[in-house]
């Protein structure tokens, strides 16, 4: 008897494993657990035996009629899932409409930078690198901004200790290149720079373009020339641009740059505060100081520097009013670009 039910659980195990349908599983069910099944059967024969020999095959005749239920329980479950995932592979509605995959673009500030890179490059411009983590000297020092200088004051720096810091610009990139190089030199260095002001206008992180042209005979014309050209591209030729004399400790003379109002055309709106103008960026001639900070001959070479904000040259191409929405990773907002 105890023979009988051993072959008798493997031979329902084996019948189990190839069922393929609820249909078959049910026969195999009723086959050996059903009122006529086999499994019934053996345990009406309990009362054949000795009054010895029939608790240990009643317990044996359980235990094989548990191992079938749970095994017919795991294979249903089994089925079930498999006509699931089959249901939902095959199902197509042709009424819906297609559905297209999200495509990603460059974040507007990107193309912004990459647009001034290729202007200036085509210029023949180089792009030069630096740290973001500069030293003081790099940052001020050798820029004649010395310690003990009002100028500064303009400068909301992160110290990181007395003498490190978040670079305030991407100005230092000129005088590692100068130092490293020999006239003539003609860069752009982007990048990004750190300041303490948060606002609508401002942010603690942003993007600046610097550049530097040192040759010689290299004039205050020749800065207006290549600034005109890089407005007319960005802004279109029919975009005017005035001069007006400023103040930086790098370059003397110095001059801020602005444009006529992208909205208004110079007739006065909320932009620009109802006087026609905007400005973009600042530029001067290097000053001698600077060449002698980096042994260059200030008798021999002359050369100008610019710099913008990429932020600034984005919010006015796109009329933008909050600098913040640049940095908020809104979709709304970031489609648009």
């Amino acid at each position: 008897m105890k023979n009988r039910l051993i072959n008798i659980k493997e031979e329902a195990l084996n019948a189990l494993s190839s069922v393929t349908d609820e249909k078959e599983l049910n026969d195999l069910r009723v086959k050996y657990l059903g009122k006529k099944g086999v499994i019934t059967l053996s345990l009406k024969r309990v009362g054949s035996l000795s009054s010895e020999e029939r608790p240990e095959f009643g317990r044996q005749v359980n235990e094989v009629k548990k191992i079938l239920e749970e095994g017919i329980k795991a294979k249903k479950d089994e089925l079930k899932k498999k006509a699931s995932l089959d249901e939902k592979k095959d199902f197509f509605d042709p009424t819906l409409p297609g559905e297209r995959p999200a495509r990603g673009t460059l974040h507007p500030i990107t193309q912004v930078m990459d647009e001034v890179i290729s202007i200036f490059t085509f210029m023949g411009f180089e792009v030069a690198e630096g740290p973001e983590i500069e030293s003081d000297y790099y940052n001020f020092e050798a820029l004649n901004i010395p310690k003990d200088h009002p100028a500064r004051d303009m400068q909301d720096t992160f110290y990181i200790t007395d003498d490190i810091v978040l670079r305030t610009h991407t100005s230092p990139v000129q005088i590692r290149t100068m130092e490293k190089e020999s006239p003539p030199v003609r860069i752009i260095a982007p990048g990004k720079v750190y300041r303490c002001d948060s606002d609508i206008s401002h942010t603690p992180m942003f993007h600046q373009v610097e550049g530097l042209f040192v040759d010689e005979g290299v004039s205050f014309a020749h800065l207006k020339g290549i600034l005109k050209i890089f407005v007319h591209e960005v802004f279109g030729r029919d975009t005017a641009l005035r001069f007006r004399p400023s103040f930086f400790p790098f370059t003397e003379p110095s001059a801020e740059v602005d444009v006529q109002c992208v909205i208004c055309k110079g007739k006065g709106c909320r932009l620009c505060s109802n006087s026609g103008w905007l400005e973009i960026l600042g530029a001067g001639m290097v000053d001698p100081e600077v060449f002698k900070s980096v042994n260059y001959d200030s008798e021999k070479w002359t050369g100008f520097a610019f710099g913008m904000g990429i932020e600034r040259i984005a919010m006015l191409k796109y009329g933008i009013d909050d600098i913040r929405l640049f940095f908020e990773n809104d979709l709304r907002f970031l489609k648009q670009f």
